[in-house]
């Protein structure tokens, strides 16, 4: 038996236990089809506030798979600027952020155009725009020469490492690359949705073509097959938030799965528990704004001024939790700058159109909270 799969005669001819993904595919397509109802229910402002947020946390995810930690504030910002929202007070951010952000928004939302060398090749150059991977210099935006050696990946101190996996010589990318694109294009057509991303995402990181970035690129390609699946051009879940959480599961299920024969179903089994896993926790991510949401919905009707619009949105925004102490007729005073006698008549006015509720406490302890 050859060491790993891409040795095989035909490798990419993956094949997998239907049986088994069956009840798999099934939960995950039920929990879509209740997240993708939700989001689609949701006003543009909110929809906005939930794509950015679900971008954040694929961002900052897909880099702490691979070891880099980023400035949570320089990610917002990259993403508010390109969703067109208000990124007052966020940092200037760093080209390499950008990049990524760049790709993750690409694949999402151009998710129905080509997958070519040339993208690719773009992806690549934008996760590394100095042409450095920390203090190693690559060649970006082009596939990987194996100039210092094979490509391995490997762990454990100098003289004592692992080899996990070692991909296949750089003289075969381009062909297998080539291949790969081919698969891509038709699979599109013959292949359940959620398993063709899974194959993808196993298919890409086989073969291993850069230098550096494979990881994070396989991940954005999966991706793009859920987006042209569900043909949704908005991030309403983080694949790589899940990923993270069962990281070294992920590693040796793939150094496994790449060993053997073309029978992928344990990989396919984790992809799918995995997707299952984002879908649940986008669900818990955006609970406020759906619950948001279905507030305004529910007094649509209700005659509101913008000062008391605004102290709502700021108690819907902090959760079932609400303010620390409740609504008070001072903090209300302190976010509008109205009178004390505004402040208490606007509170009187939400309180009898129940929209807040008073919680427990008298005399100057009396504060209100949303009545969700």
């Amino acid at each position: 038996m050859n060491k790993y799969i891409w040795e095989l005669s035909q490798w990419e001819h993956f094949s997998w236990n239907e049986a088994e993904l069956l009840p798999l595919v099934s939960t995950a397509r039920l929990k879509q089809g209740q997240l993708i109802q939700k989001i689609k229910a949701l006003a543009t402002e909110e929809l906005d506030r939930a794509e950015a947020k679900i971008f954040e946390e694929e961002t900052l995810k897909t880099a702490q798979i691979e070891g880099e930690t980023y400035n949570p504030q320089s990610v917002r910002s990259s993403i508010y600027r390109r969703l067109g929202l208000d990124y007052a007070g966020l940092p200037h951010t760093e080209r390499h952020i950008d990049g990524l952000v760049e790709i993750l928004f690409d694949a999402t939302l151009h998710y129905d155009l080509p997958l070519t060398h040339k993208r690719l090749f773009g992806w690549h150059a934008a996760l590394f725009p100095t042409g450095y991977s920390g203090l190693v210099e690559i060649k970006a935006g082009s596939y990987r020469t194996d100039s210092t050696g094979p490509m391995q990946v490997i762990s454990g101190p100098i003289g004592k490492e692992k080899v996990h996996y070692q991909a296949p010589q750089a003289h075969l990318v381009p062909r297998e690359m080539e291949r790969f694109l081919e698969w891509w294009k038709t699979s599109k057509y013959s292949m359940e949705g959620i398993i063709r991303a899974g194959v993808a995402h196993f298919y890409f990181v086989t073969i291993h073509p850069f230098a550096d970035g494979n990881g994070r690129i396989a991940r954005a390609i999966a991706d793009m097959a859920l987006a042209q699946d569900d043909k949704l051009a908005k991030r309403y879940y983080s694949l790589s938030a899940a990923i993270l959480s069962q990281r070294k599961t992920y590693y040796e299920v793939l150094e496994q799965s790449q060993k053997g024969t073309q029978d992928i179903t344990r990989w396919l089994v984790w992809f799918l528990q995995c997707f299952i896993t984002a879908l649940d926790t986008s669900e818990r991510l955006l609970r406020n704004i759906f619950q948001k949401s279905t507030f305004w919905d529910k007094y649509r009707n209700t005659e509101i001024n913008a000062k008391q619009r605004k102290v709502l949105n700021l108690l819907l925004d902090a959760g079932q939790e609400g303010f620390e102490g409740g609504l008070t007729t001072r903090k209300y005073r302190g976010i509008t700058k109205v009178s004390r006698a505004t402040a208490a008549r606007d509170i009187s006015d939400l309180l009898q159109k129940g929209l807040i509720k008073q919680n427990e406490g008298q005399g100057r302890n009396v504060n209100y909270d949303i009545n969700w």
